[in-house]
């Protein structure tokens, strides 16, 4: 019988910079990061991490609102095929309507409970295969976006990162 064994890369930084992004009451309007090509290094898997993100530095968000963070795969790059705006690269994006943010796989959504600004939000490590039926996608990324009462806080371009797992068998 042969053995398995469980490899993992070094850890990857996602091109996502969130700093000062603006609020959207409907979530159609955030930011892409850019996309992660997996047609070369094949993963089986990507876990993802996300140090903690900085609401507005002086103003209180109110409490039940929330920052929103969603996954996309595709077949193709989105630089050849986009999903509405978004393309790939890490830019700030208008959706062009709600039902483009409802085919997106819903990751998280840390919600405000005390309504204190400055505060940290944290999203837990995620397996981005578990949204695809245990497979992954060629091609992935995030969108995040937001309700908060007043932007995100600045300098936050260093929050997300992956590492990649792979099953080797001899």
């Amino acid at each position: 019988m042969g053995t398995s064994s469980v490899n993992y890369s070094s850890n990857t930084a996602i091109t996502f910079d969130i700093s000062s992004l603006g609020t959207s009451s409907t979530f159609v309007a955030g930011r892409e990061c850019s996309q992660i090509d997996n047609t070369t290094n094949k993963y089986d898997d990507c876990l993802v991490t996300v140090k903690g993100i900085t609401g507005h530095a002086s103003t209180a968000p109110t409490v039940g609102q929330y920052i929103g963070l969603w996954l996309w795969g595709a077949d193709t790059s989105l630089a050849t095929t986009a999903i509405d705006v978004l393309d790939g690269t890490d830019s700030a994006e208008t959706l062009g309507h709600a039902s483009v943010l409802n085919s997106l796989k819903f990751v998280a959504a840390p919600t405000v409970t005390v309504a204190t600004a400055g505060l940290l939000y944290y999203i837990q490590p995620f397996s981005v295969a578990s949204f695809f039926g245990g497979n992954m996608p060629k091609f992935w990324g995030l969108y995040l976006a937001h309700n908060h009462t007043g932007a995100l806080a600045a300098s936050q371009s260093a929050l997300f990162s992956y590492i990649g797992i792979k099953h080797d068998f001899a």
